[in-house]
């Protein structure tokens, strides 16, 4: 069976017709307006102001890939800075939404321009996660016997707007346990939602056996839990348990588990929860920095130190939560919270594997930036404004 036959099966499923139905829902009727705490945007976080993005590099491996590709293929590709397609990402095996170029459609020298500007957008440790999660996927498919539905390449790409080293565009790439979303606006870049997970999280046979993901910002997010007084830990446990009884009917959700910010739910309502940054010591306030940059260090330098120095800016406000045990058995949620960042890490129950429980092998991990800033959305729109008022009359 292929990745559309599968699609088809899967629909034909009654709770997952369900969960794909309130998707596309949820993609055609909403417009953009980013995830907040309250159902309002946080004035005056964001800032246009160079950072040291690859902006050019990017353009530049963009233009070759145009070019590598035939008119047909180029209008698969290309579409609006602002169209809708941005927010078409999900991270299923389903091949629901096919826009753009289909990686295990095409030919292997458009494939690898495709890659080309991958590595040209991020850090390389960044370019060598997404490749591992890639393989890992390569891996599942084999080890479940449907490589012709996860395999290495079975991801697609968009390009949005004209790549430019100064002009707003950007690029998405998604498909099962890996989805980048990445805007660069004149040497500043968002690469947000971004979601990267696995099943299994390790190779343990075949040319890339040993190859391990997630495992950093797993282990990172249990020292800071553990690192917390225990009043601490208390106020930051939302939760005894992964799956408790006690959570309300709906938090354990089909598809997503514990996440809150998954795919299509760009303009979600998230109040905060857990331990203010305010409150934790000098040592936590160093583990939850440091674990944040585990997430964002698939960002080129200049760009994560720029993020970085957000985080930090506003780390006050910045909220850590807990759900499930924190011994080294017990499988676990937790959510960083503040203005400009949510970062989601979640156990899930298997797939593909047998596991009817949530358990460590199986990771899923979030990152946003709300107040209206995934997709770059409000430095497009600063940027807009600019432009606008250089238009004047003096």
């Amino acid at each position: 069976m292929d990745a559309r036959a599968w699609a088809q099966h899967v629909l034909g499923i009654p709770r997952a017709a369900e969960l794909f139905r309130t998707w596309r829902e949820r993609y055609a009727d909403s417009e953009f307006f980013g995830i907040t705490t309250d159902g309002r945007r946080v004035p005056g976080l964001f800032h246009l102001a160079p950072e040291g993005a690859p902006a050019a590099a990017m353009a530049e491996a963009a233009n070759r890939l145009l070019q590598a590709a035939t008119p047909d293929e180029r209008g698969r590709l290309c579409h609006a800075p602002d169209a809708r397609e941005w927010r078409g990402w999900m991270n299923p095996e389903v091949y629901l939404h096919r826009h753009g170029l289909r990686l295990d459609e095409i030919r292997p020298e458009l494939r690898d321009a495709v890659l080309a500007v991958l590595r040209a957008s991020l850090s390389p440790r960044g370019y060598d996660k997404a490749r591992g999660l890639m393989r890992i996927n390569h891996f599942l498919g084999e080890l479940v016997n449907a490589p012709r539905v996860m395999n290495e390449f079975s991801y697609n790409f968009n390009l949005f707007g004209a790549p430019s080293a100064t002009a707003p565009w950007g690029w998405n790439f998604h498909g099962h346990h890996l989805c980048l979303n990445c805007l660069v606006v004149e040497g500043q870049m968002v690469v947000t939602p971004v979601f990267m997970g696995a099943e299994p999280n390790r190779i343990d046979a075949g040319p890339h056996a040993g190859l391990a993901v997630l495992e950093d910002v797993e282990s990172r997010g249990l020292e800071l839990m553990r690192g917390l007084p225990p009043s601490q830990q208390r106020r930051a446990r939302l939760y005894e348990r992964k799956r408790d009884p006690a959570m309300p009917p709906g938090r354990v959700a089909v598809g997503d588990e514990l996440h809150l910010c998954g795919a299509f739910q760009d303009n979600r309502v998230v109040p905060y929860e857990g331990i203010a940054g305010a409150e934790l010591d000098a040592s936590s306030r160093s583990k939850l920095l440091a674990l944040v940059a585990g997430y964002l260090d698939y960002l080129p330098a200049g760009p994560f130190q720029a993020r970085m120095q957000d985080v930090e800016r506003h780390l006050a406000q910045t909220h850590f939560c807990w759900i499930g045990g924190s011994d080294d058995d017990s499988p676990f949620y937790y959510r960083i919270q503040g203005p400009v960042l949510i970062v989601e890490f979640d156990h899930h129950a298997g797939v593909f594997l047998g596991n009817s429980e949530p358990e460590k092998f199986h990771i899923h991990t979030l990152v946003r930036t709300p107040n209206g800033n995934d997709y770059g959305m409000e430095l497009v729109r600063l940027h807009c404004e600019r432009e606008r008022a250089k238009q004047l009359p003096a």
